[in-house]
């Protein structure tokens, strides 16, 4: 079935996009949701002449879009977490701590823009996509230290004083 995206649909399509999806997912999903409709002959005429119509105003978000993404190039993250004696994270790093992060830092991106790789339970270096439009996306670089380091150190530090 050929349906036209309404919205981003994450791992589908973009808006005002044509894809082709199961039956199913299209006629309980995504139509009801009002994500997609059917892409009929008539609508994809309506879709082409939107899309002409529109040109001149999505070049200009697509340029907004690649002007972000050269604010956000160079750009890494810290993001420090509770862990266990061993490394491993209490919970899982997401989305919404990479967010909340960039908004830290004076970046305001959409957390369901960004996409992390799988889930993050252990300290280490990590890159998130951030997809700013359907052609623009960039790389973050980001690093998951524990809070409980310095302390830690510093215990190590007792303990060898002890020892001398």
């Amino acid at each position: 079935m050929e349906v036209i995206l309404k919205e981003d649909v994450q791992n589908l399509g973009f808006k005002d996009d044509i894809v082709t999806v199961k039956d199913g997912y299209g006629r309980n999903f995504l139509i009801p949701r009002g994500m997609a409709v059917i892409a009929s002959e008539s609508a994809k005429k309506v879709l082409a002449e939107n899309l002409r119509q529109r040109a001149h105003k999505l070049a200009q978000i697509k340029k907004d879009a690649e002007d972000f993404a050269q604010k956000l190039d160079g750009v890494s993250l810290t993001i420090t977490v509770k862990t266990s004696a061993q490394g491993t994270i209490f919970g899982s790093v997401n989305n919404i701590m990479i967010a909340e992060k960039l908004e830290e830092k004076g970046y305001s991106v959409d957390r369901k823009k960004i996409s992390v790789p799988g889930n993050i339970k252990e300290v280490g270096s990590y890159v998130a996509k951030i997809a700013l439009h359907k052609e623009v996306s960039v790389e973050i670089p980001f690093e998951v230290v524990s809070e409980s380091a310095p302390v830690a150190e510093a215990a190590e530090q007792e303990v060898a004083a002890t020892q001398e």
